[in-house]
């Protein structure tokens, strides 16, 4: 077979350039750990010497970081002064834990991702799942990092104003179960926006109801429980909201799950399902943001599913169409898409 000197040189370029990426992923983590990404956005143009100084660090370390750093484009060096420093726009990613483009957390679920290859391996030969809690530590830390800046920005100010009516009844004061909740970031978001309002945290993952539960006390919010349920079975009835976050495809059950949110909502209650922006098809979705999905999928989502009953495995791309189908298999006969944002769309279900 005769090669294409042309495209074998194109294709080998991409791979070198995401190579160099994979490689310094691993200092995006150290920098945000160590606090190097917030020093320089503190404090302006730093020599090498100034920075570990600053953050407690070892000078020989430090530099060589920068330079890596510097020749990826994530900070910049200026030659003459032979000094480095964050632009706005790079602070926003890799140092405002406030931002809305803060990215950092995305790299700390990469090492989860990276240290679960040898189970996955098995997985891919056995057709075994591979469970949430049984990932490394850091994708859960990972997960609260890279969703919370989506969920601070977007959630109050933009996807409870999208569903019918549902603002008015929290202002007023209501009762929202949170199922899948992680780390307990968008629980606590609504709670601290609506304090007339009841919320109700659940994962299967005593961790994470754990982590929720400090992160709760140290925001000193008091209209909010944490506990540990399943999707299928956690408690309560009469809920005028309940809420799914990045979770409704992680689920070995998902219609079961959707029949247990249709049993404990009120006549006149909602279901919002926030879910990555995928389009039905392959095809249309296979652009950057759709790669980051289908790989993280192959080695979270899926197994996760997989390691459930049932075990329908919908995979983090399922696209609205397949998820409609599980909401009303799961008894709900309203379903709509509120709004979206370039990464997620967010679904309205009503019995």
């Amino acid at each position: 077979m005769a090669i294409n000197e042309g495209k074998l040189n194109e294709l080998l370029g991409k791979v070198v350039t995401e190579l160099g990426a994979a490689f310094v992923g691993a200092g995006v983590i150290l920098g945000d750990q160590l606090g190097l990404y917030k020093e320089l956005a503190a404090g302006g143009a730093l020599t090498p010497t100034q920075l570990a100084e600053r953050t407690g660090t070892a000078e020989r370390y430090v530099r060589e970081w920068l330079a890596g750093q510097a020749a990826s484009g994530y900070i910049d060096y200026d030659a003459t002064a032979r000094t480095f420093h964050l632009s706005p726009e790079q602070a926003m990613v890799f140092a405002q834990a406030d931002s809305p483009a803060m990215m950092t957390g995305g790299f700390h679920i990469l090492q989860a991702v990276y240290d679960s290859v040898p189970r996955m391996a098995e997985a891919f030969r056995t057709g075994n799942g591979f469970a949430w809690g049984e990932q490394c530590n850091c994708l859960f830390c990972g997960t609260e990092k890279f969703f919370g800046p989506g969920y601070r920005a977007n959630l109050v100010s933009t996807w409870l104003p999208a569903l019918d009516g549902v603002v008015a009844k929290l202002q007023a004061g209501g009762k929202v179960a949170d199922v899948g909740c992680g780390h307990g970031i968008s629980t606590i978001v609504m709670a601290q926006a609506f304090p007339n309002t009841h919320f109700f945290g659940f994962d299967y993952h005593q961790a994470s109801i754990d982590r929720a539960r400090e992160l709760a006390k140290e925001e000193g919010v008091a209209n909010v429980t944490f506990d540990v349920a399943m999707a299928k079975s956690y408690p309560g009835a009469n809920y005028d909201l309940v809420t799914f976050f990045d979770c409704l495809h992680d689920m070995g059950d998902p219609v079961g799950a959707s029949a247990h949110v249709r049993e404990s909502l009120n006549a006149n209650g909602a279901w919002m399902i926030v879910e990555p922006n995928a389009q039905d098809d392959l095809a249309g979705n296979l652009n950057p943001v759709g790669r980051i999905y289908y790989a993280a999928s192959t080695m979270i989502c899926v197994p996760s599913s997989l390691s459930q009953e049932v075990g329908l495995g919908l995979g983090a791309q399922a696209g609205e169409a397949k998820l409609r189908e599980v909401v009303t298999k799961g008894g709900f006969t309203r379903f709509r898409r509120a709004t979206e944002t370039p990464f997620n769309m967010v679904l309205e279900a009503r019995p």
